[in-house]
């Protein structure tokens, strides 16, 4: 009985468990390629109103989010694999 307590809790908070705005829109910037040095800090930084620093906090932060891999595995995903391949030269 308990369990589907807690599925019916679940249910009735959708937004809970969706990402927000932001999360979505970093996302969907790492989705996107750019043409050369610098373009991805100004999109950063005029899109999205983050510090790059800030940015790559958060989205460090948002590949280790169940909710992110749910809303885009592919990216999310791909990320991961580029963090740890980093992690693993060092």
């Amino acid at each position: 009985m308990a369990e589907a307590t807690v599925r019916h809790m679940d249910q009735d908070q959708p937004e809970a468990a969706a990402l927000a705005d932001r999360e979505q829109a970093i996302l969907a910037l790492e989705r996107r390629g750019f043409p050369g040095p610098g373009a991805k800090e100004r999109a950063i930084r005029e899109e999205l109103g983050l510090a790059p620093v800030r940015y790559f906090q958060l989205l460090n932060a948002l590949l280790d989010d169940p909710r992110a891999l749910a809303h885009d595995p592919v990216t999310v995903n791909r990320l991961r694999r580029v963090r740890e391949a980093r992690r693993a030269e060092r």
